[in-house]
Protein backbone atom coordinates (compact mmCIF):
# COMPACT_ATOMS: atom_id res chain seq x y z
CA UNK A 1 0.00 0.00 0.00
CA UNK A 2 1.22 3.51 -0.80
CA UNK A 3 2.30 6.04 1.80
CA UNK A 4 -0.42 8.40 3.06
CA UNK A 5 0.82 11.43 1.17
CA UNK A 6 0.80 9.44 -2.09
CA UNK A 7 -2.88 8.51 -1.75
CA UNK A 8 -5.04 10.99 -3.63
CA UNK A 9 -7.82 8.80 -5.07
CA UNK A 10 -9.67 6.30 -2.86
CA UNK A 11 -12.35 3.76 -3.77
CA UNK A 12 -14.49 2.31 -0.96
CA UNK A 13 -17.39 -0.15 -1.00
CA UNK A 14 -19.89 -1.39 1.57
CA UNK A 15 -21.61 -4.71 0.86
CA UNK A 16 -24.96 -4.56 2.61
CA UNK A 17 -27.49 -7.35 2.88
CA UNK A 18 -29.45 -5.98 -0.11
CA UNK A 19 -27.38 -3.17 -1.67
CA UNK A 20 -23.67 -2.67 -2.35
CA UNK A 21 -22.58 0.98 -2.20
CA UNK A 22 -19.41 2.39 -3.76
CA UNK A 23 -17.89 5.84 -3.20
CA UNK A 24 -14.99 7.62 -4.87
CA UNK A 25 -12.92 10.08 -2.83
CA UNK A 26 -10.32 12.41 -4.36
CA UNK A 27 -7.90 15.02 -3.07
CA UNK A 28 -8.79 18.28 -4.75
CA UNK A 29 -7.55 21.77 -3.84
CA UNK A 30 -5.58 20.20 -0.99
CA UNK A 31 -8.57 18.51 0.67
CA UNK A 32 -10.27 15.13 0.34
CA UNK A 33 -13.86 15.19 -0.96
CA UNK A 34 -16.52 12.73 -2.07
CA UNK A 35 -16.70 12.84 -5.87
CA UNK A 36 -19.41 10.32 -6.84
CA UNK A 37 -21.24 7.32 -5.46
CA UNK A 38 -22.78 4.27 -7.11
CA UNK A 39 -24.81 1.28 -5.98
CA UNK A 40 -25.95 -2.12 -7.18
CA UNK A 41 -27.80 -5.13 -5.75
CA UNK A 42 -25.66 -7.36 -3.49
CA UNK A 43 -24.94 -10.76 -5.04
CA UNK A 44 -24.27 -13.32 -2.30
CA UNK A 45 -27.31 -15.49 -3.02
CA UNK A 46 -28.16 -17.66 -6.00
CA UNK A 47 -28.06 -17.44 -8.95
CA UNK A 48 -24.89 -15.29 -8.59
CA UNK A 49 -23.36 -16.46 -5.28
CA UNK A 50 -20.38 -14.16 -5.73
CA UNK A 51 -20.25 -10.89 -3.79
CA UNK A 52 -17.72 -9.39 -6.21
CA UNK A 53 -20.31 -9.22 -9.02
CA UNK A 54 -22.35 -6.65 -7.05
CA UNK A 55 -19.15 -4.83 -6.08
CA UNK A 56 -18.01 -4.59 -9.71
CA UNK A 57 -21.46 -3.38 -10.80
CA UNK A 58 -21.39 -0.60 -8.19
CA UNK A 59 -17.86 0.37 -9.26
CA UNK A 60 -18.96 0.49 -12.93
CA UNK A 61 -21.57 3.09 -11.98
CA UNK A 62 -18.85 5.12 -10.25
CA UNK A 63 -16.71 4.83 -13.41
CA UNK A 64 -19.51 6.20 -15.58
CA UNK A 65 -20.34 9.08 -13.24
CA UNK A 66 -16.71 10.08 -12.60
CA UNK A 67 -15.72 9.51 -16.25
CA UNK A 68 -12.54 7.69 -15.28
CA UNK A 69 -11.48 4.09 -15.84
CA UNK A 70 -11.17 2.05 -12.62
CA UNK A 71 -11.63 -1.53 -13.85
CA UNK A 72 -9.55 -3.63 -16.21
CA UNK A 73 -11.87 -6.60 -16.71
CA UNK A 74 -12.61 -7.73 -13.13
CA UNK A 75 -9.45 -6.14 -11.69
CA UNK A 76 -9.16 -2.73 -10.04
CA UNK A 77 -6.47 -0.60 -11.69
CA UNK A 78 -3.84 0.62 -9.21
CA UNK A 79 -2.40 3.97 -10.29
CA UNK A 80 1.24 4.71 -10.97
CA UNK A 81 2.58 8.04 -9.67
CA UNK A 82 -0.92 9.33 -8.76
CA UNK A 83 -1.88 10.09 -12.35
CA UNK A 84 -4.23 8.67 -14.95
CA UNK A 85 -6.90 6.01 -14.52
CA UNK A 86 -7.34 3.71 -11.53
CA UNK A 87 -7.18 4.34 -7.77
CA UNK A 88 -4.47 4.53 -5.11
CA UNK A 89 -6.39 2.69 -2.37
CA UNK A 90 -9.35 0.28 -2.31
CA UNK A 91 -11.15 -0.64 0.94
CA UNK A 92 -14.42 -2.40 1.80
CA UNK A 93 -16.83 -3.26 4.59
CA UNK A 94 -19.55 -5.91 4.62
CA UNK A 95 -22.69 -7.03 6.38
CA UNK A 96 -23.84 -9.21 3.48
CA UNK A 97 -24.87 -12.76 4.24
CA UNK A 98 -26.34 -11.64 7.55
CA UNK A 99 -23.16 -10.03 8.86
CA UNK A 100 -21.21 -11.54 11.75
CA UNK A 101 -23.48 -13.73 13.90
CA UNK A 102 -22.18 -14.86 17.30
CA UNK A 103 -23.22 -16.64 20.46
CA UNK A 104 -21.62 -15.71 23.75
CA UNK A 105 -21.33 -17.78 26.92
CA UNK A 106 -20.41 -16.62 30.41
CA UNK A 107 -20.63 -17.92 33.95
CA UNK A 108 -22.99 -15.25 35.37
CA UNK A 109 -25.68 -13.73 33.17
CA UNK A 110 -25.28 -10.18 34.52
CA UNK A 111 -21.49 -10.26 34.74
CA UNK A 112 -19.12 -12.24 32.52
CA UNK A 113 -21.87 -13.11 30.00
CA UNK A 114 -22.86 -9.45 29.72
CA UNK A 115 -19.21 -8.40 29.35
CA UNK A 116 -18.85 -10.99 26.56
CA UNK A 117 -21.93 -9.59 24.84
CA UNK A 118 -20.44 -6.08 25.02
CA UNK A 119 -17.18 -7.33 23.50
CA UNK A 120 -19.01 -9.08 20.64
CA UNK A 121 -21.35 -6.16 19.94
CA UNK A 122 -18.48 -3.69 19.95
CA UNK A 123 -16.71 -5.79 17.33
CA UNK A 124 -19.69 -5.42 14.99
CA UNK A 125 -21.50 -8.71 15.50
CA UNK A 126 -25.11 -9.65 16.05
CA UNK A 127 -25.41 -11.58 19.33
CA UNK A 128 -27.84 -14.42 18.62
CA UNK A 129 -28.06 -15.70 22.20
CA UNK A 130 -26.33 -15.44 25.56
CA UNK A 131 -25.74 -18.67 27.50
CA UNK A 132 -24.98 -18.49 31.24
CA UNK A 133 -24.86 -21.04 34.03
CA UNK A 134 -27.68 -19.17 35.79
CA UNK A 135 -29.95 -18.63 32.76
CA UNK A 136 -32.48 -21.22 34.06
CA UNK A 137 -32.05 -23.52 31.03
CA UNK A 138 -31.15 -27.20 31.27
CA UNK A 139 -27.95 -28.42 29.64
CA UNK A 140 -29.77 -30.27 26.85
CA UNK A 141 -31.68 -27.05 26.03
CA UNK A 142 -28.43 -25.11 25.75
CA UNK A 143 -26.90 -27.81 23.54
CA UNK A 144 -29.93 -27.80 21.26
CA UNK A 145 -29.83 -24.00 21.07
CA UNK A 146 -26.18 -23.97 19.92
CA UNK A 147 -26.89 -26.62 17.27
CA UNK A 148 -30.01 -24.84 16.00
CA UNK A 149 -28.56 -21.32 15.71
CA UNK A 150 -25.30 -22.27 13.96
CA UNK A 151 -23.39 -19.09 14.79
CA UNK A 152 -20.29 -17.92 12.92
CA UNK A 153 -18.29 -18.10 16.14
CA UNK A 154 -18.67 -18.44 19.92
CA UNK A 155 -17.10 -16.24 22.60
CA UNK A 156 -16.65 -18.07 25.92
CA UNK A 157 -15.83 -16.19 29.11
CA UNK A 158 -16.20 -16.58 32.84
CA UNK A 159 -14.45 -16.24 36.15
CA UNK A 160 -11.92 -13.72 37.33
CA UNK A 161 -8.24 -14.59 37.00
CA UNK A 162 -7.23 -16.91 39.85
CA UNK A 163 -10.84 -17.71 40.80
CA UNK A 164 -12.78 -20.95 40.61
CA UNK A 165 -12.72 -22.78 37.26
CA UNK A 166 -15.61 -25.22 37.70
CA UNK A 167 -18.40 -23.22 36.03
CA UNK A 168 -16.48 -22.06 32.97
CA UNK A 169 -15.29 -25.65 32.37
CA UNK A 170 -18.94 -26.77 32.51
CA UNK A 171 -19.76 -24.25 29.78
CA UNK A 172 -16.88 -25.62 27.69
CA UNK A 173 -18.36 -29.13 28.13
CA UNK A 174 -21.74 -27.88 26.85
CA UNK A 175 -20.08 -26.44 23.73
CA UNK A 176 -18.12 -29.71 23.31
CA UNK A 177 -21.34 -31.76 23.55
CA UNK A 178 -23.10 -29.52 21.03
CA UNK A 179 -20.26 -30.13 18.53
CA UNK A 180 -21.26 -26.89 16.74
CA UNK A 181 -21.06 -26.55 12.96
CA UNK A 182 -20.53 -23.19 11.23
CA UNK A 183 -23.00 -21.52 8.83
CA UNK A 184 -20.49 -21.37 5.98
CA UNK A 185 -17.87 -23.92 4.99
CA UNK A 186 -18.41 -27.58 5.76
CA UNK A 187 -14.71 -28.38 5.85
CA UNK A 188 -13.53 -26.27 8.77
CA UNK A 189 -14.04 -26.04 12.51
CA UNK A 190 -16.14 -23.39 14.23
CA UNK A 191 -13.98 -20.66 15.81
CA UNK A 192 -14.33 -20.42 19.61
CA UNK A 193 -12.60 -17.59 21.48
CA UNK A 194 -11.86 -18.23 25.15
CA UNK A 195 -11.53 -14.97 27.13
CA UNK A 196 -12.08 -16.18 30.69
CA UNK A 197 -10.17 -17.13 33.86
CA UNK A 198 -6.59 -17.83 32.71
CA UNK A 199 -6.33 -20.67 35.26
CA UNK A 200 -9.06 -22.57 33.37
CA UNK A 201 -7.46 -22.22 29.93
CA UNK A 202 -5.84 -25.69 29.95
CA UNK A 203 -9.07 -27.45 31.02
CA UNK A 204 -11.08 -25.54 28.38
CA UNK A 205 -8.49 -26.48 25.74
CA UNK A 206 -8.74 -30.20 26.68
CA UNK A 207 -12.47 -30.10 25.89
CA UNK A 208 -12.59 -27.83 22.85
CA UNK A 209 -9.27 -28.13 21.00
CA UNK A 210 -10.28 -31.17 18.95
CA UNK A 211 -13.85 -30.22 18.05
CA UNK A 212 -13.44 -26.46 17.48
CA UNK A 213 -10.86 -23.95 16.30
CA UNK A 214 -10.00 -22.64 19.78
CA UNK A 215 -8.25 -19.32 20.38
CA UNK A 216 -7.25 -18.14 23.86
CA UNK A 217 -6.98 -14.41 24.62
CA UNK A 218 -6.73 -12.31 27.78
CA UNK A 219 -9.64 -12.52 30.24
CA UNK A 220 -12.25 -9.89 29.40
CA UNK A 221 -13.21 -9.70 33.10
CA UNK A 222 -9.85 -10.15 34.91
CA UNK A 223 -11.32 -8.77 38.15
CA UNK A 224 -14.90 -8.11 39.27
CA UNK A 225 -14.36 -4.39 38.81
CA UNK A 226 -12.57 -4.26 35.47
CA UNK A 227 -13.38 -5.07 31.87
CA UNK A 228 -10.71 -5.68 29.27
CA UNK A 229 -12.66 -6.08 26.03
CA UNK A 230 -10.10 -5.10 23.39
CA UNK A 231 -8.16 -8.41 23.05
CA UNK A 232 -11.43 -10.31 22.48
CA UNK A 233 -12.67 -7.69 19.99
CA UNK A 234 -9.40 -7.78 18.04
CA UNK A 235 -9.55 -11.58 17.82
CA UNK A 236 -13.20 -11.44 16.65
CA UNK A 237 -12.19 -9.11 13.79
CA UNK A 238 -9.28 -11.33 12.84
CA UNK A 239 -11.34 -14.53 12.85
CA UNK A 240 -14.20 -12.87 11.01
CA UNK A 241 -11.80 -12.37 8.10
CA UNK A 242 -9.97 -15.70 8.33
CA UNK A 243 -12.94 -18.00 8.84
CA UNK A 244 -16.32 -16.37 8.23
CA UNK A 245 -15.70 -14.06 5.28
CA UNK A 246 -13.33 -16.51 3.61
CA UNK A 247 -16.18 -19.04 3.42
CA UNK A 248 -18.87 -16.64 2.13
CA UNK A 249 -19.55 -16.64 -1.63
CA UNK A 250 -16.91 -14.66 -3.49
CA UNK A 251 -15.30 -13.10 -0.42
CA UNK A 252 -11.95 -14.75 -1.07
CA UNK A 253 -11.78 -12.79 -4.31
CA UNK A 254 -12.90 -9.58 -2.60
CA UNK A 255 -10.29 -9.99 0.12
CA UNK A 256 -7.61 -10.27 -2.56
CA UNK A 257 -8.89 -7.07 -4.19
CA UNK A 258 -8.80 -4.86 -1.04
CA UNK A 259 -5.69 -3.13 0.31
CA UNK A 260 -6.74 -3.52 3.96
CA UNK A 261 -8.80 -6.26 5.67
CA UNK A 262 -12.58 -6.16 5.17
CA UNK A 263 -14.42 -5.10 8.29
CA UNK A 264 -18.01 -5.82 9.48
CA UNK A 265 -20.14 -2.76 8.63
CA UNK A 266 -21.29 -2.04 12.22
CA UNK A 267 -17.74 -2.42 13.54
CA UNK A 268 -16.56 0.17 11.02
CA UNK A 269 -19.31 2.63 11.99
CA UNK A 270 -18.37 2.14 15.64
CA UNK A 271 -14.73 2.95 14.83
CA UNK A 272 -15.82 6.25 13.33
CA UNK A 273 -18.05 7.20 16.28
CA UNK A 274 -15.22 6.38 18.69
CA UNK A 275 -12.73 8.34 16.57
CA UNK A 276 -14.99 11.44 16.57
CA UNK A 277 -15.35 11.27 20.36
CA UNK A 278 -11.61 10.92 20.91
CA UNK A 279 -10.62 13.53 18.32
CA UNK A 280 -12.98 16.27 19.52
CA UNK A 281 -13.03 15.19 23.19
CA UNK A 282 -16.85 15.04 23.15
CA UNK A 283 -19.59 12.55 24.06
CA UNK A 284 -21.36 11.07 21.04
CA UNK A 285 -24.48 9.00 20.39
CA UNK A 286 -24.86 7.37 16.97
CA UNK A 287 -27.80 5.41 15.59
CA UNK A 288 -28.35 3.35 12.45
CA UNK A 289 -32.01 2.40 12.05
CA UNK A 290 -32.54 -0.19 9.34
CA UNK A 291 -35.27 -2.45 8.06
CA UNK A 292 -34.58 -5.31 10.44
CA UNK A 293 -32.32 -3.90 13.19
CA UNK A 294 -31.38 -0.70 14.99
CA UNK A 295 -27.76 -0.22 16.06
CA UNK A 296 -26.87 2.29 18.77
CA UNK A 297 -23.26 3.46 19.23
CA UNK A 298 -22.13 5.60 22.15
CA UNK A 299 -18.94 7.20 23.41
CA UNK A 300 -19.32 8.40 27.00
CA UNK A 301 -16.60 8.87 29.62
CA UNK A 302 -14.02 7.76 27.05
CA UNK A 303 -15.78 4.37 26.77
CA UNK A 304 -17.22 3.04 23.50
CA UNK A 305 -20.30 0.80 23.48
CA UNK A 306 -22.49 -0.64 20.76
CA UNK A 307 -25.75 -2.56 20.90
CA UNK A 308 -27.85 -4.04 18.15
CA UNK A 309 -31.59 -4.36 18.66
CA UNK A 310 -32.18 -7.21 16.25
CA UNK A 311 -35.96 -7.00 16.50
CA UNK A 312 -36.43 -3.25 16.07
CA UNK A 313 -36.54 -2.15 12.44
CA UNK A 314 -38.72 -0.21 10.03
CA UNK A 315 -39.68 -2.92 7.52
CA UNK A 316 -39.02 -6.60 8.30
CA UNK A 317 -39.21 -6.02 12.07
CA UNK A 318 -41.95 -3.40 12.14
CA UNK A 319 -44.46 -5.73 13.82
CA UNK A 320 -41.94 -6.35 16.63
CA UNK A 321 -41.66 -2.60 17.23
CA UNK A 322 -45.44 -2.42 17.61
CA UNK A 323 -45.44 -5.45 19.91
CA UNK A 324 -42.61 -4.19 22.16
CA UNK A 325 -43.68 -0.55 22.33
CA UNK A 326 -47.41 -1.21 22.52
CA UNK A 327 -49.98 0.31 20.19
CA UNK A 328 -50.77 3.16 22.58
CA UNK A 329 -47.15 4.33 22.72
CA UNK A 330 -46.87 4.43 18.93
CA UNK A 331 -50.24 6.06 18.31
CA UNK A 332 -49.38 8.88 20.74
CA UNK A 333 -46.96 10.19 18.07
CA UNK A 334 -49.53 10.23 15.25
CA UNK A 335 -50.66 13.87 14.79
CA UNK A 336 -54.26 13.05 13.90
CA UNK A 337 -57.06 10.96 15.35
CA UNK A 338 -57.28 7.52 13.85
CA UNK A 339 -59.05 4.24 14.44
CA UNK A 340 -56.97 1.50 16.11
CA UNK A 341 -58.21 -1.07 13.59
CA UNK A 342 -57.12 1.14 10.68
CA UNK A 343 -53.68 1.53 12.29
CA UNK A 344 -53.26 -2.25 12.69
CA UNK A 345 -54.21 -2.80 9.04
CA UNK A 346 -51.58 -0.30 7.90
CA UNK A 347 -48.94 -2.17 9.92
CA UNK A 348 -50.04 -5.48 8.37
CA UNK A 349 -49.67 -3.97 4.89
CA UNK A 350 -46.11 -2.91 5.72
CA UNK A 351 -45.34 -6.45 6.96
CA UNK A 352 -46.62 -7.93 3.69
CA UNK A 353 -44.69 -5.38 1.57
CA UNK A 354 -41.69 -4.46 3.75
CA UNK A 355 -39.77 -2.56 1.06
CA UNK A 356 -42.54 -0.07 0.22
CA UNK A 357 -42.08 3.61 1.05
CA UNK A 358 -44.83 6.00 2.24
CA UNK A 359 -46.84 7.47 -0.65
CA UNK A 360 -49.12 9.82 1.33
CA UNK A 361 -48.54 12.32 4.14
CA UNK A 362 -50.58 10.15 6.55
CA UNK A 363 -48.41 7.12 5.77
CA UNK A 364 -45.24 9.18 6.29
CA UNK A 365 -46.47 10.46 9.66
CA UNK A 366 -47.36 6.93 10.80
CA UNK A 367 -43.94 5.58 9.72
CA UNK A 368 -42.17 8.41 11.56
CA UNK A 369 -44.33 7.74 14.64
CA UNK A 370 -43.18 4.09 14.63
CA UNK A 371 -39.56 5.16 14.15
CA UNK A 372 -39.70 7.24 17.35
CA UNK A 373 -40.59 4.16 19.37
CA UNK A 374 -38.01 1.96 17.60
CA UNK A 375 -35.34 4.55 18.43
CA UNK A 376 -36.58 5.01 22.00
CA UNK A 377 -36.62 1.26 22.73
CA UNK A 378 -33.20 0.73 21.11
CA UNK A 379 -31.75 3.46 23.32
CA UNK A 380 -33.31 1.89 26.44
CA UNK A 381 -31.69 -1.44 25.54
CA UNK A 382 -28.39 0.33 24.90
CA UNK A 383 -28.48 2.11 28.27
CA UNK A 384 -28.90 -1.23 30.02
CA UNK A 385 -25.74 -2.60 28.34
CA UNK A 386 -23.56 0.53 28.45
CA UNK A 387 -22.79 0.50 32.17
CA UNK A 388 -19.81 1.78 34.10
CA UNK A 389 -17.43 -1.00 35.09
CA UNK A 390 -13.96 -0.22 33.83
CA UNK A 391 -11.62 0.87 36.60
CA UNK A 392 -14.42 1.22 39.16
CA UNK A 393 -13.35 0.59 42.73
CA UNK A 394 -16.03 0.45 45.41
CA UNK A 395 -17.28 -1.58 48.34
CA UNK A 396 -19.60 -4.38 47.27
CA UNK A 397 -21.56 -7.05 49.07
CA UNK A 398 -21.78 -10.65 47.86
CA UNK A 399 -25.30 -10.03 46.54
CA UNK A 400 -24.02 -6.96 44.65
CA UNK A 401 -21.49 -9.14 42.87
CA UNK A 402 -24.27 -10.90 40.98
CA UNK A 403 -26.08 -7.69 40.00
CA UNK A 404 -24.56 -5.87 37.04
CA UNK A 405 -26.58 -2.72 37.73
CA UNK A 406 -24.92 -2.28 41.13
CA UNK A 407 -21.48 -2.19 39.55
CA UNK A 408 -22.28 0.97 37.65
CA UNK A 409 -25.12 3.08 36.40
CA UNK A 410 -25.49 3.54 32.65
CA UNK A 411 -22.75 5.59 31.04
CA UNK A 412 -25.29 7.17 28.67
CA UNK A 413 -26.00 10.66 30.00
CA UNK A 414 -28.26 12.86 27.87
CA UNK A 415 -27.17 15.93 29.86
CA UNK A 416 -23.48 15.61 28.94
CA UNK A 417 -24.17 14.39 25.38
CA UNK A 418 -22.61 16.76 22.80
CA UNK A 419 -23.45 15.20 19.44
CA UNK A 420 -26.13 12.91 17.96
CA UNK A 421 -25.43 11.24 14.59
CA UNK A 422 -28.47 9.70 12.94
CA UNK A 423 -28.42 7.34 9.95
CA UNK A 424 -30.64 4.79 8.24
CA UNK A 425 -33.38 5.32 5.69
CA UNK A 426 -36.05 6.88 7.90
CA UNK A 427 -33.56 9.51 9.19
CA UNK A 428 -31.16 10.00 6.26
CA UNK A 429 -33.88 10.06 3.61
CA UNK A 430 -36.70 11.92 5.42
CA UNK A 431 -38.35 14.34 2.94
CA UNK A 432 -37.43 17.28 5.19
CA UNK A 433 -34.38 17.47 7.47
CA UNK A 434 -36.48 18.98 10.26
CA UNK A 435 -38.43 15.69 10.37
CA UNK A 436 -35.18 13.84 11.17
CA UNK A 437 -34.36 16.39 13.87
CA UNK A 438 -37.77 16.06 15.56
CA UNK A 439 -37.74 12.24 15.38
CA UNK A 440 -34.39 12.16 17.23
CA UNK A 441 -35.47 14.80 19.77
CA UNK A 442 -38.73 12.96 20.56
CA UNK A 443 -37.05 9.54 20.76
CA UNK A 444 -33.84 10.42 22.63
CA UNK A 445 -34.99 13.50 24.64
CA UNK A 446 -31.58 15.27 24.64
CA UNK A 447 -31.01 17.66 27.55
CA UNK A 448 -29.32 21.08 27.85
CA UNK A 449 -27.46 21.79 24.55
CA UNK A 450 -26.95 19.03 21.95
CA UNK A 451 -25.91 19.16 18.29
CA UNK A 452 -28.09 17.09 15.93
CA UNK A 453 -26.71 15.63 12.69
CA UNK A 454 -27.54 12.95 10.10
CA UNK A 455 -25.41 10.90 7.73
CA UNK A 456 -26.30 12.19 4.26
CA UNK A 457 -25.99 8.94 2.27
CA UNK A 458 -24.75 6.38 4.82
CA UNK A 459 -21.06 6.36 4.04
CA UNK A 460 -19.96 6.02 7.67
CA UNK A 461 -18.89 2.34 7.30
CA UNK A 462 -16.43 3.11 4.49
CA UNK A 463 -15.10 6.15 6.36
CA UNK A 464 -14.70 4.04 9.51
CA UNK A 465 -12.32 1.66 7.74
CA UNK A 466 -10.61 4.56 6.00
CA UNK A 467 -9.92 6.18 9.38
CA UNK A 468 -7.62 3.25 10.24
CA UNK A 469 -5.36 3.89 7.25
CA UNK A 470 -5.90 7.55 6.31
CA UNK A 471 -7.47 9.53 9.13
CA UNK A 472 -7.15 12.89 7.34
CA UNK A 473 -9.17 11.72 4.31
CA UNK A 474 -11.80 10.08 6.54
CA UNK A 475 -12.15 13.19 8.72
CA UNK A 476 -12.41 15.68 5.85
CA UNK A 477 -15.00 13.67 3.91
CA UNK A 478 -16.96 12.95 7.11
CA UNK A 479 -17.13 16.63 8.04
CA UNK A 480 -17.76 18.07 4.56
CA UNK A 481 -19.73 15.42 2.66
CA UNK A 482 -21.09 12.84 5.07
CA UNK A 483 -22.38 14.73 8.09
CA UNK A 484 -25.37 17.02 7.61
CA UNK A 485 -25.45 19.42 10.57
CA UNK A 486 -29.10 20.04 11.46
CA UNK A 487 -28.51 22.47 14.35
CA UNK A 488 -28.42 22.68 18.14
CA UNK A 489 -31.27 21.56 20.40
CA UNK A 490 -31.73 23.50 23.67
CA UNK A 491 -33.84 21.66 26.26
CA UNK A 492 -34.19 22.59 29.96
CA UNK A 493 -34.76 19.78 32.49
CA UNK A 494 -37.82 19.66 34.72
CA UNK A 495 -41.49 20.53 34.62
CA UNK A 496 -43.52 23.65 35.46
CA UNK A 497 -47.07 24.83 34.79
CA UNK A 498 -48.13 24.85 31.14
CA UNK A 499 -47.85 28.29 29.53
CA UNK A 500 -45.41 29.77 32.08
CA UNK A 501 -42.19 31.28 30.74
CA UNK A 502 -39.69 28.41 30.66
CA UNK A 503 -36.45 29.58 29.08
CA UNK A 504 -34.82 32.67 27.59
CA UNK A 505 -32.00 32.40 25.04
CA UNK A 506 -29.88 35.50 24.30
CA UNK A 507 -27.22 35.94 21.59
CA UNK A 508 -26.20 38.58 19.01
CA UNK A 509 -28.56 41.15 20.55
CA UNK A 510 -31.44 38.70 19.95
CA UNK A 511 -33.66 37.44 22.75
CA UNK A 512 -35.94 34.42 22.42
CA UNK A 513 -38.44 33.51 25.15
CA UNK A 514 -40.29 30.18 25.07
CA UNK A 515 -43.16 29.11 27.33
CA UNK A 516 -43.36 25.69 28.94
CA UNK A 517 -45.06 23.19 26.64
CA UNK A 518 -43.89 24.95 23.47
CA UNK A 519 -41.14 24.36 20.93
CA UNK A 520 -39.53 27.08 18.80
CA UNK A 521 -37.28 27.18 15.74
CA UNK A 522 -34.69 29.96 15.42
CA UNK A 523 -33.23 30.19 11.90
CA UNK A 524 -29.42 30.10 12.04
CA UNK A 525 -27.36 29.32 8.98
CA UNK A 526 -25.09 26.35 8.59
CA UNK A 527 -21.62 26.91 10.03
CA UNK A 528 -22.58 29.80 12.32
CA UNK A 529 -21.60 29.35 15.98
CA UNK A 530 -22.48 31.85 18.69
CA UNK A 531 -22.02 32.17 22.43
CA UNK A 532 -25.48 32.21 24.00
CA UNK A 533 -26.76 32.97 27.48
CA UNK A 534 -29.49 30.49 28.42
CA UNK A 535 -31.69 31.40 31.39
CA UNK A 536 -34.12 28.71 32.63
CA UNK A 537 -37.14 29.40 34.86
CA UNK A 538 -36.46 29.04 38.58
CA UNK A 539 -37.74 25.43 38.70
CA UNK A 540 -36.03 24.33 35.48
CA UNK A 541 -32.39 23.28 35.09
CA UNK A 542 -29.81 23.59 32.31
CA UNK A 543 -27.48 21.18 34.10
CA UNK A 544 -25.92 23.27 36.87
CA UNK A 545 -28.91 23.79 39.15
CA UNK A 546 -32.50 25.06 39.03
CA UNK A 547 -32.88 28.59 37.71
CA UNK A 548 -29.15 29.01 37.04
CA UNK A 549 -28.18 30.55 33.72
CA UNK A 550 -25.43 29.04 31.58
CA UNK A 551 -23.14 30.27 28.83
CA UNK A 552 -23.01 27.80 25.94
CA UNK A 553 -21.97 27.65 22.30
CA UNK A 554 -24.89 26.95 20.01
CA UNK A 555 -24.58 26.10 16.34
CA UNK A 556 -26.78 26.63 13.32
CA UNK A 557 -27.49 24.11 10.60
CA UNK A 558 -29.79 23.22 7.72
CA UNK A 559 -32.71 23.23 10.19
CA UNK A 560 -31.57 25.90 12.69
CA UNK A 561 -31.62 26.07 16.49
CA UNK A 562 -34.54 24.30 18.20
CA UNK A 563 -35.61 25.39 21.69
CA UNK A 564 -37.57 22.53 23.23
CA UNK A 565 -39.46 23.65 26.37
CA UNK A 566 -41.80 20.63 26.47
CA UNK A 567 -40.18 19.24 29.62
CA UNK A 568 -37.67 16.56 30.59
CA UNK A 569 -37.76 14.06 33.45
CA UNK A 570 -40.62 13.73 32.76
CA UNK A 571 -41.59 14.44 29.17
CA UNK A 572 -45.30 13.74 28.81
CA UNK A 573 -47.95 13.93 26.12
CA UNK A 574 -51.59 14.77 26.99
CA UNK A 575 -53.80 11.76 27.76
CA UNK A 576 -56.84 13.34 26.14
CA UNK A 577 -56.84 12.47 22.44
CA UNK A 578 -58.13 15.83 21.16
CA UNK A 579 -55.69 17.81 23.33
CA UNK A 580 -52.78 15.58 22.26
CA UNK A 581 -53.52 16.06 18.55
CA UNK A 582 -53.83 19.84 19.02
CA UNK A 583 -50.49 19.92 20.87
CA UNK A 584 -48.70 17.85 18.25
CA UNK A 585 -49.98 19.97 15.40
CA UNK A 586 -48.93 23.12 17.27
CA UNK A 587 -45.36 21.75 17.50
CA UNK A 588 -45.41 20.60 13.86
CA UNK A 589 -46.50 24.09 12.75
CA UNK A 590 -43.88 25.80 14.95
CA UNK A 591 -41.09 23.84 13.24
CA UNK A 592 -42.75 23.61 9.80
CA UNK A 593 -42.27 19.84 9.92
CA UNK A 594 -44.78 18.87 7.25
CA UNK A 595 -46.10 20.89 4.31
CA UNK A 596 -49.49 22.49 4.86
CA UNK A 597 -52.28 20.32 3.47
Amino acid sequence: MKEKDQITRILATDCGSTTTKAILIEKRDNEYRLIVRGEAPTTVESPYEDVTKGVLNAIKEVEELAEIKILEGDDIIKREKNTGDGVDLYISTSSAGGGLQMMVAGVVDKMSAESAARAALGAGSIVMDVIATNDKRLDHERIKRIRTLRPDMILLSGGTDGGTITHVVQLAEIIEAADPKPRFGAGYKLPVIYAGNKNAADEVAKRLDKKTALYIVDNLRPTLERENLQPARDKIHELFMEHVMAQAPGYKKLMDMTDVPIMPTPGAVGLLIEAIGNRDNIEVLGVDIGGATTDIFSFFQKTFNRTVSANLGMSYSISNVVKEAGLKNIMRWVPFEMDEKDFRNRIRNKMIRPTTVPSTLDELQIEQAISREALRLALEQHKAMAVGLKGVQKERTISDAFDQSSSGATLVNMLTLNLVVGSGGVLSHAPRRVQSALMMIDAFLPEAVTMLTVDSIFMMPQLGVLSTVHDQAATEVFEKDCLVRLGSCIAPIGSIKEGMEAVTVKFDKEEHRVNFGDIKLIPMELGKRVKATIIPAKNLDMGIGKGKEIEAEIEGGVVGVIIDARGRRPFTLPEDEKTRVEKMNKWIKALNVYPEK
